[in-house]
């Protein structure tokens, strides 16, 4: 039996680090080739239990460069591509739209002309519920939901969903694209708002609330995401959109002081309260809500979620208070030189 090889880009960041952990405990006869450039969201830590798996390699490279994925596919051989790779923050797309289009769009083109040059089983192209713009109080997104972006980030996003879909009319690439809701669990860079209040609160500092704090997102825990990933790429029908989540819409706020109480019921050695919580100036073009509907991927592929946001969002805070070096190493900047200390001996 042939193995199967995955070239996935982004896998150390959040996601992508969960997805890989995910398919070398799932699978035995399959290769992964991680191709991340590590910007600062990157981070060879959240690897370290697979580092040593003879299944799993790493390349430093960029998205944006064509020559280094040429010769990597040249090389590796892909039959499955999973594009994880993306800047991701919406804050700082609005400071810096450019470098957002170069990676989202321009390095996904890059990927799409190597997956057409090398034939593939599958090209993945992971994307986002922020595409489809804001929603009011009712209703949900579905996958023909109009395409209507609202930051740098959500259009650069957007715009790499659109390549990816011509690509697959004009050049018969099997392509999917799935488009999630808001993610969390361990591992997670702390500017997004879980992991961030998580910070906040152990430090004792302010947390900061956009606007009224009433803002709602569906989440769903990155083990259910990463299932989902796995079965689009396994039984998705080529060109299809699958959209991805859990039906846990949640404010801001209510997120906020959920994770206040828990911390609160998980540390008795101190107290905290919602006093720490501290109401700023509303990010510019902030979406009001996003709700998904995920009728599609449960009722062809037959996925569902398994994790209650209950369940999820205190396990996850358990994994940040037990796991202080990893958050320390992040906010200091110090997991940069791991891939120095690791893969740079190693060449």
């Amino acid at each position: 039996m042939s193995e199967n090889k995955y070239f996935i880009t982004g896998g150390a960041g959040f996601i992508g680090s969960n997805f890989i952990t995910f398919l070398l405990k799932k699978y035995r006869n399959i290769k992964i080739l991680n191709f991340d450039a590590l910007t600062y969201a990157g981070n060879l830590q959240n690897l370290t239990t697979i580092e040593n798996d003879p299944r799993y390699s790493f390349y430093k490279g960029d998205i944006c460069d064509s020559a280094a994925i040429n010769s990597v596919f040249t090389e590796f051989q892909p039959d499955y591509i999973v594009n994880f790779a993306a800047e991701s923050h919406v804050d700082k797309s609005i400071e810096n739209p450019d470098i957002f289009v170069k990676s989202n769009v321009l390095g996904v083109q890059n990927l799409l002309n190597a997956a057409l040059r090398c034939g593939v089983e599958k090209y993945l192209q992971i994307s986002t519920d922020e595409v489809y713009g804001s929603l009011e109080n009712t209703g949900y997104f579905t996958e023909t939901t109009n395409l209507n972006p609202r930051s740098p980030y959500s259009a650069s996003k957007a715009g790499a969903d659109l390549l990816t879909q011509a690509y697959f009319h004009t050049f018969n690439i099997p392509v999917n694209i799935t488009r999630c809701s808001n993610n969390y669990g361990p591992f997670q860079f702390p500017e997004k708002l879980i992991p961030l209040t998580i910070l906040k609160c152990l430090r004792g500092e302010k947390i900061p609330v956009y606007g009224d704090g009433m803002n709602i997102r569906d989440w769903i825990h990155v083990d259910d995401h990463c299932s989902a990933i796995d079965m689009v790429l396994n039984k998705g029908i080529p060109g299809e959109v699958y959209n991805i989540g859990s039906n846990n819409e949640r404010s801001n706020i209510d997120i906020v002081k959920s994770i206040i109480h828990l911390i609160n019921d998980l540390r008795s050695e101190s107290a905290i309260s919602d006093a720490l919580i501290s109401f700023v100036e509303d990010r510019k073009g902030h979406d009001r809500r996003y709700a998904i509907d995920a009728s599609k991927i449960r009722r062809d592929l037959n996925w569902s979620p398994s994790v209650s946001f209950e369940t999820g969002l205190k396990e996850t805070i358990s994994w940040y208070l037990d796991s202080p070096q990893w958050i320390e190493s992040v906010v200091s900047s110090e997991y940069r030189s791991y891939y120095q200390k690791v893969y740079g001996k190693r060449r």
